[in-house]
């Protein structure tokens, strides 16, 4: 069973430690399995790629490398502050995300199942 994270892929996340502390960026990508992500801009690494073919041409490539998800905070859209997440439920079995600083409402995660 995959391990939770809680940021989703397009969500804008603060850096709370290593090299890139205090950075903001966009979510690429969630690894669930290895509870990572990769940030846009953040924990940048080189890697030299060969030609594979007479038409590809070889260089230094500069790409984002995975963070582990307990080193991001998500970035409140309404307030602008790094802020834990609550959850709530509401009424019709909808859950939703929610800034614990402002109360904000950030997304619906899923609908219950009608029987």
């Amino acid at each position: 069973m995959a391990n939770k994270v809680h940021v989703k892929k397009g969500d804008t996340v603060y850096v709370l430690s290593g090299k890139d502390k205090g950075k903001k960026g966009k979510v690429l990508r969630v690894i669930p399995d290895k509870s990572m992500v990769i940030v846009e801009g953040v924990n940048m690494s080189t890697k030299h790629v060969k030609p594979r073919n007479a038409y590809q041409q070889g260089g230094i490539i500069h790409q984002e490398s995975p963070i582990n998800s307990s080193k991001v905070m998500l970035v409140c859209e309404r307030c602008g502050k790094p802020t834990k997440i609550g959850k709530r439920i509401l009424e019709n079995g909808e859950k939703q995300r929610v800034c614990k600083k402002c109360n904000e409402v950030i997304d619906v995660i899923k609908k219950a199942k009608e029987d």
